[in-house]
């Protein structure tokens, strides 16, 4: 979270109850933006876009490889984090994931108990 805090797309929340909220309006913060903020890639290229894949050299189908990466890119850019969570599918999975949250958690060797576990993103 300090990295998608540090690019401003969360805010840390203390106290109790306390935790991450998004730091922008859901619609303006793009998938890509996120992906971006961890350090992750979406490059499909061998050689991560190098062009040394091939023994030093570029491989054969390395430019439909890089095209690729940056359609994905691209695609990922123009879809927000509103967009995403107003699809039906998203919602009906975040539920399930979310009562499953809920249930009581057994841990440790003793059977304790813990109830209300939850984790909250809200958008």
């Amino acid at each position: 979270f300090a990295r998608l805090r540090k690019n401003g797309l969360v805010q840390s929340v203390r106290g109790p109850g306390g935790g991450y909220r998004l730091g922008m309006d859901p619609d303006t913060i793009s998938v890509g933006q996120v992906i971006s903020a961890v350090d992750e890639s979406v490059d499909a290229t061998k050689c991560l876009g190098k062009g040394d894949c091939h023994g030093g050299t570029q491989c054969l189908t390395h430019s439909l490889w890089r095209d690729l990466s940056e359609r994905i890119s691209s695609f990922l850019g123009e879809i927000t984090l509103g967009e995403l969570v107003r699809q039906a599918d998203v919602r009906r999975i975040a539920d399930k994931q979310d009562h499953h949250l809920k249930s009581v958690v057994t841990l440790g060797d003793r059977g304790e108990q813990h109830s209300n576990l939850s984790l909250k993103v809200q958008l």
